[in-house]
């Protein structure tokens, strides 16, 4: 690289390149040269590559060449998507003057940094997700974390000890994490290395320049009005966002008006664990689907984002709980509300993101009336709310805010279907500017206005030959045939004489003529101003229009919990604040919707609380419907604290706290970790955070490791969790250790239950239906039969589990009765026949033995080294 740059720097464009490099080092430059972006070098390898188009070289100076990459300035949009989500940060570099109006090379800079984490453009931004940026600043043993989606404007702060953090990245999924570079290792430790992430210089998170940089933005003389100022970690992490804001070139951001504490006292504990195990926002297998694709109903972008906060985010009090509740309900008893409101909010489209690019002086004229449209389709509904016979709609509607002046303004300046670009034209309607019009119509009506004045000149002079012409060396002009060149009025002059004719111009055809030709440019130019004062006004209304997005996101979250509950028939849980959790006919939000047509999903009932049934153990053979049975009961319960309705006969919910699972073999192999070891840091985590409303799922923990010890270590927690005298926790333990049961005889609050099954004709039916009491055993070879395997394997396990029924069986497991073990599939008559290199050599000792000669000292050494080769002692 070092080479290729001094050599590159003899060329002055070059030179230029390099040096605006330098300041983006790991970045793509996109360096703007007349109609193309070019890159260059290194960038330009990696731009080929993700972009699939044409690496060529090119000369510069002396006797060197250099890589490029590019492509047309037009296709920007199309082509840098692609770039920031292959994960590369991208600087755009724009020509800064207009090169005609300049002799030395053109004045170039970078106008914008693009990184995973902040983006605004539509072609980047995942419409119904949000797209944080998140910052983290890490202490001894505690952290704080900020998340900005610069295309909203949310800004969020938070702080607490590392395993509370490690839970919000995990339900806010950042694009893209800041932190100190000097603690990349211990940054890596805590949060593992799956994260896309910046490492930013460590002044960037002191306290005071962080507070500074907060205080300067919001311009206030403290935080407390937000409510952050005791945070002093979430402070430094949010204070490194708008440091980063800065460096990205992100100057603009009036959107971002202020920032809110995400209070742990708030919501629901739901760590990362529990957020993969129970699939809330992505499935765990391909083309398998998670509860947010079967619950979001919302019509809006801005409300999709919001059901997914709310999901993330479950509510611990149960009076927000309630309001929300109340409004879905009012929903069921006036159709005809929920159905007028529904038609009012679907062209709404994105208001939100739309008031973002008003802030960022980037709205087009097609985007501009789509914000007048949403803001027309306000009035209507707060009339609706305001007019309907429930308190929280009706505070709702209140706030609501129609900024009928700015409205009337876009709706009397702008035309009624602009272009998408402002260049383009035609974008203020006529009426607005006298200049425009005037310009206008001079562009647009010339062949009018000199067919008028020509027609005049006619008539004045008494020429009726005389014409008006153009040509490149002197414009318009008058010419008059010799015949008639006597009746030439004095005010004209003569610009060229001709063999037939005379050619004149005059003051008011000059003065048209600079009008004329001017005409476009002018156009642009006033166009542009006053667009510009329109985006200039319209910010003013940015806190009004960010509520107003607010509460639309909100009602359209509540439209979609109706919709759900009236498709899929869920019914309205009573929550409260005791202690049990009592479901009848419970079923799974999303397996119940993935059953094949005709089958319906076999409803049960889960009863749980802290003084009589603190603990059910579960047991049934695999595919009987454990896990699902233990999933669908957390999911109701995260259901009823987002105030959802529930897919259930009825629900009575204590609220909870925390939901902890640990369901499934998730094995980091790939990360060093056994399946083992991934359920016991599970399972620790959790019994690490007891609390007396936590809901607890473990299902067949210990199977990463021997029978004997798993039972032991699910024999020891189940004790643990019920004799823990701080913390009652409701549990649910699915298991397949029968062994388990005999807990219901010691314990008072462990329970046994069974997901039952029918044996018929030695085959067994799955009835997925939990009732009372222990199962026997698993029908773990009734499965296998299932699954198709081979009949000799199946026989063969029915056989060693007799056995091992015998509980007073002394020795070891039988060998295969020898009739079995010819019939085996695929079986050898001869041992000498497998291709194992050991057995060949153990082979190869034995046949070359000379029996009849062997001493018996020769046969006990000969022995001893097959037992060496056979790797035995």
């Amino acid at each position: 690289m070092a080479k290729s740059k001094k050599s590159v720097v003899e060329t002055p464009l070059m030179k230029q390149y390099y040096s605006i490099k330098n300041k983006y080092p790991d970045a793509i430059l996109l360096f703007r040269v007349g109609d193309f972006y070019e890159t260059f070098s290194d960038d330009a390898i990696k731009t080929s590559e993700i972009l699939g188009i044409t690496l060529t070289r090119r000369a510069n100076g002396s006797a060197s060449s250099v890589e490029l990459a590019g492509f047309p300035h037009h296709a920007l949009d199309t082509y840098l998507p692609k770039l920031v989500r292959a994960g590369q940060r991208v600087a755009v570099c724009d020509q800064l003057e207009d090169p005609k109006l300049t002799k030395k090379i053109v004045k170039r800079g970078v106008t914008e940094l693009i990184t995973p984490g902040v983006a605004i453009s539509d072609n980047i931004l995942e419409h119904r997700e949000n797209n944080f940026l998140a910052a983290v600043h890490l202490e001894d043993k505690s952290a704080g974390v900020a998340f900005l989606d610069i295309s909203t404007g949310e800004f969020l702060t938070a702080e607490g000890p590392y395993d509370h953090i490690e839970k919000l990245i995990a339900s806010f999924k950042p694009k893209e994490i800041l932190f100190e570079k000097s603690k990349r290792g211990l940054f890596t430790d805590t949060f593992g290395p799956r994260h896309y992430t910046y490492g930013l210089d460590d002044w960037a998170f002191t306290p005071d320049a962080a507070r500074d940089r907060l205080l300067k933005h919001f311009q206030t003389k403290s935080l407390k009005g937000f409510g952050i100022d005791h945070l002093k970690l979430g402070v430094v992490a949010a204070g490194a966002i708008l440091h980063y804001l800065d460096l990205t070139q992100h100057h603009q951001i009036r959107h971002i008006s202020g920032i809110s504490r995400i209070d742990e006292e708030k919501y629901v504990w739901l760590d990362r664990f529990t957020i993969r195990n129970l699939e809330i926002f992505s499935s765990v297998n391909d083309g398998g689907r998670s509860l947010i694709d079967i619950i979001d109903k919302t019509v809006t972008p801005m409300g999709s984002r919001l059901l997914k906060r709310w999901v993330a985010l479950p509510l611990k009090e149960t009076a927000p709980i309630l309001d929300r509740q109340s409004v879905v309900e009012y929903f069921f008893k006036d159709p005809q509300f929920k159905m007028d409101l529904e038609t009012y909010l679907r062209p709404v489209g994105d208001l939100e993101r739309l008031v973002s690019k008003v802030a960022a002086g980037r709205i087009t004229p097609r985007e501009m009336m789509q914000l007048h449209n949403a803001l027309k389709c306000i009035t209507p509904i707060r009339q609706l709310c305001l007019s309907a016979e429930n308190d929280v709609l009706s505070r709702m509607g209140d706030q609501l805010n129609s900024c009928d002046t700015i409205r009337d303004r876009i709706e009397k300046e702008i035309v009624p279907d602009p272009p998408s670009a402002l260049n383009k034209g035609n974008v203020i309607r006529e009426g607005v500017s006298a200049e425009l019009d005037e310009i206008r119509n001079i562009a647009f009506s010339g062949k009018d206005y000199l067919n008028k004045l020509q027609q005049r000149e006619i008539e004045r002079t008494g020429i009726p030959s005389l014409k008006i012409s153009f040509n490149n060396v002197f414009g318009y002009y008058i010419e008059v045939r010799n015949a008639h060149k006597d009746k030439v009025p004095s005010d004209w002059i003569r610009k060229q004489t001709l063999v037939s004719a005379e050619r004149y111009i005059t003051e008011e055809l000059k003065e048209y003529e600079s009008k004329i030709l001017g005409a476009e440019e002018r156009i642009l130019v006033l166009e542009t101003e006053l667009y510009n004062g329109l985006v200039v006004a319209l910010s003013e209304f940015i806190p009004a229009i960010q509520l107003n997005s607010n509460i639309l996101a909100r009602l359209d979250c509540l439209l979609g919990f109706s919709s759900l509950a009236a498709e899929n028939h869920y019914v309205r849980p009573v929550v409260n604040d005791g202690e049990e959790i009592d479901i009848h006919a419970g079923r799974h939000p999303v397996i119940e919707k993935l059953l094949p047509a005709g089958e319906e999903y076999v409803p049960n009932d889960v009863y749980l609380d802290n003084d009589s049934q603190q603990i059910m153990i579960i047991t049934g053979p695999n595919m009987a419907g454990k896990s699902a049975l233990l999933r669908q009961t957390a999911l109701i319960v995260l259901l009823a604290q987002i105030g959802s309705f529930v897919p259930a006969e009825s629900a009575k919910i204590g609220v909870v706290d925390k939901i902890f699972t640990r369901v499934g073999a998730s094995d980091n192999i790939s990360l060093g970790e056994s399946t083992f070891m991934v359920e016991m840091n599970e399972a620790s985590s959790i019994l690490n955070n007891l609390s007396p409303r936590s809901l607890v799922l473990f299902d067949e923990l210990g199977r990463g490791t021997s029978t004997y010890d798993g039972i032991s270590i699910a024999w020891s927690i189940v004790e643990y969790i019920h004799e823990n005298t701080r913390a009652r926790a409701k549990t649910l333990f699915a298991t397949h250790y029968h062994e388990l049961n005999e807990m219901e005889k010691s314990y008072p609050r462990c329970r046994n239950y069974n997901v039952s099954v029918k044996e018929v004709d030695n085959k067994v039916i799955f009835l997925r239906k939990l009732v009372p009491g222990g199962s026997e055993h698993s029908f773990g070879i009734h499965v296998a039969r299932m699954a198709g395997m081979p009949p000799s394997v199946v026989k063969r396990a029915n056989d060693i589990l007799s056995e091992l029924e015998d509980s007073h069986r002394q020795g070891g497991i039988s060998k295969p009765v020898e009739d079995l073990a010819k019939h085996r599939e695929g079986y050898q008559l001869s041992f000498f026949q497998l291709d194992d290199p050991v057995l060949k050599q153990i082979r190869d000792q034995i046949v070359n033995l000379d029996i009849n000669n062997l001493t018996p000292m020769d046969a006990l050494n000969k022995l001893n080294e097959i037992k060496r080769i056979a790797g035995l002692k």
